[in-house]
């Protein structure tokens, strides 16, 4: 079979099951090859829930980019104590940051587009890639809704950039369906989130949002572009 078709069997399969049972399925398909990313947001945190009381072997890691809310940092560490799970985190490598400050400055991710995609890629791209290395499945929370650019991902499809599949097991969920579900199962969460942060990232390029506006506005508010860091590029 090709991988296209070997994909399309398998998106079959996930369509009847649900998020919990999909990543079992995966676990047992990909033994020891299957890694989720977690951003410490809503639905990764429901995605670590549905690992961790699983016992899935499935491994978590998190990009600890150097800019995070201090609030972030703190969920990471709530996570790991209720879950009893171990989130391997994964920094940039120090030469690069020292020569993207030197060369833009601090900040300098607020002067251009280029400047903000050149910060992303030091800081979140390459340690990213570091990750997924030697793994066959790359488990997310992207969820439909949550933007225009991810409305039509599939649940699973084949990642060019990283050579890999990605897994989306929330792809369908609501927002409100998420809510319930965190509230029913007591999941943790960022405290920022009851302060109109929907989508958070690094502290300097993420502000909470109005009423009324896309869930992804407060990334990168000051430019106009796709509110993409680069780790979800077609």
């Amino acid at each position: 079979m090709s991988q296209k078709l070997n994909l399309s069997d398998l998106e079959s399969r996930l369509d009847s099951l649900s998020a919990g049972e999909g990543l079992a399925l995966v676990a047992e398909l990909f033994p020891g090859k299957v890694v989720f990313s977690t951003s410490l947001g809503q639905e990764d945190q429901v995605i670590t829930q549905l690992i961790a009381t699983q016992t899935l072997p499935i491994s978590i890691f998190s990009l600890d980019t150097g800019r995070l809310f201090g609030e972030t940092l703190d969920l990471l560490s709530r996570t790991d104590a209720k879950y009893k799970t171990k989130i391997q985190v994964y920094y940039p490598t120090t030469s690069s940051v020292e020569k993207l400050v030197n060369e833009i400055g601090i900040n300098g991710f607020y002067d251009s587009v280029e400047n903000r995609k050149s910060c992303c890629f030091v800081r979140k791209v390459e340690p990213l890639k570091r990750a997924l290395a030697g793994n066959e499945v790359w488990v997310t929370g992207l969820r439909a809704e949550q933007s225009a650019n991810r409305s039509d991902m599939k649940r699973i499809e084949w990642d060019e950039a990283n050579q890999i599949i990605k897994y989306n097991p929330l792809l369908d969920w609501t927002f409100d369906q998420m809510i319930a579900y965190i509230n029913e199962k007591n999941i943790p969460y960022n405290p920022l989130h009851n302060k109109g942060f929907i989508s958070i990232g690094c502290a300097p390029c993420t502000r909470a949002i109005e009423p009324g506006e896309d869930a992804r506005a407060g990334r990168w508010w000051w430019e106009d572009s796709k509110k993409e860091c680069g780790l979800h590029a077609k």
